[in-house]
């Protein structure tokens, strides 16, 4: 999980406790799982003895950072931000310990609130003065945005920003004892300001430790679907999507990420990678990731339900196991199936099922085709053998009072919705 770190960090850690921290973007108000690897950093700091620090980036959250997008971001007001920081806390109290009075019980602060006072005349004055255009200008950040194609070029705002996560780092070296600033690889520029304003202004000695960006074997973006970022937060990435993403990673991402995003030690590691290579049709790798992060970041029932759900599309489940599913996972987990719109008002007084997947729905070609799948039982409807084709169906069959779920052979399913 180390990329880089400056000479003394080893050695600081070693020494007494210390009080680290990494910062969090609150453009939203939960985080996705490109923002795990700093989260699993301060995890294992607290694990191993050490005080981790949470800082929302309330003040520079407002102004966008260079190192990571080509184009500014937009003013948050304050609701908002205090709304999304305490979102994105109680996501953090699933990883780490806010609560204990343990001497190295995590913490959350926010900079807008050593910011929003702070004339823009004292930071000059106080802050600027201590480092050189020359430095700033030689960060990667600030080259590449200078030398990039494009014409937007870099505005004066966002080339303060260094400054500003350096002033962050010397406000909790001063206020919080705090002598180590964690984050991605793209933020050694910002994190080596601050260690460097820390020695200028104060003297002192602060030290920076990097992970590695994330990426996939194949060069995509880590974390990035087709439908966008994937959210710890159920109301945008449900419990049974997040699973299904860990759950279809390649292999090798699997054995990187299982090393990543969970708390196995080397040798279970080792041994579910020999399961992989003696079978890897089995996906043991994919498995255990999926289950530990998913029991991490949402619950065990919601990981128990997400295998369930998935054990309908691909195992032999039953009417019982369909019947728990809620509307947004029945969705998820026959997205793509083919779909048709039925009459409610016809289905409410009762149409024979030979009638509704023929005529009122074309899920076969024709009723003799029908007729012999019925009577191979080859025709499931809700997970249920149909064994009369002109057996009635009603509103009473409905799942969630709006769909029937057509199951043709194994693997061939059709989502009827009433409407």
């Amino acid at each position: 999980m180390i990329h880089d770190m400056m000479p003394g960090t080893e050695e600081q850690l070693q020494k007494e406790m210390t009080s680290a921290y990494v910062g969090i973007d609150p453009t939203a108000d939960s985080l996705h799982i490109g923002h795990l690897v700093s989260v699993m950093m301060l995890k294992h700091l607290q694990r191993a003895g050490h005080r981790p620090i949470a800082l929302v980036g309330g003040a520079t959250g407002m102004i966008g950072d260079p190192s990571m997008k080509s184009a500014e971001r937009n003013l948050l007001d304050e609701a908002t931000l205090r709304h999304n920081q305490e979102s994105i806390k109680k996501q953090l109290a699933k990883f780490l310990d806010f609560d204990s009075d343990a001497p190295n019980a995590a913490k959350l602060v926010n900079n807008y609130d050593w910011m929003k006072e702070y004339t823009f005349l004292n930071f000059i004055r106080d802050i600027g003065k201590h480092l050189t255009v020359n430095y700033m200008m030689a960060k990667d950040s600030v080259k590449k945005r200078l030398s990039s194609e494009s014409s937007v070029g870099m505005s004066f705002t966002e080339f303060s920003y260094q400054l500003l996560q350096g002033y962050d780092f010397l406000f909790l070296y001063e206020h919080e004892g705090c002598r180590l600033q964690m984050g991605g690889s793209d933020q050694w520029g910002n994190i080596t300001t601050g260690t460097e304003l820390i020695r200028r202004k104060l003297g002192g000695e602060a030290f920076a430790l990097t992970c590695p960006l994330i990426t996939k074997a194949d060069g995509g973006k880590f974390g990035k679907t087709e439908s966008g970022n994937v959210w710890l937060d159920r109301r945008y990435t449900s419990p049974y999507k997040f699973y299904q993403f860990w759950l279809n990673v390649s292999d090798a991402d699997a054995a990187k990420y299982i090393k990543i995003f969970t708390d196995l030690g080397k040798e279970e590691i080792a041994s579910l990678e020999e399961e992989q290579a003696a079978a890897p049709h089995l996906r043991p790798l994919q498995k255990r990731l999926a289950k530990e992060i998913t029991v991490m970041v949402h619950s065990l029932e919601d990981y128990e339900a997400a295998v369930e759900a998935s054990n309908i599309l691909f195992g032999n489940s039953t009417h019982e196991s369909l019947l728990k599913l809620d509307e947004d996972t029945l969705l998820a987990v026959f997205d793509g199936v083919p779909q048709f719109e039925i009459s409610r008002d016809e289905l409410s007084a009762g149409v024979k099922a030979i009638d509704l997947f023929t005529e009122k729905a074309a899920v076969f070609a024709s009723k003799g085709e029908m007729r012999k799948l019925v009577q191979s039982s080859g025709i499931s409807v809700n997970k249920e053998k149909l064994a009369d084709g002109e057996a009635v169906i009603d509103c009473s069959s409905l799942l969630d009072d709006k769909y029937l779920l057509v199951q043709r052979g194994k693997k061939n399913y059709y989502l009827l919705i009433a409407k």
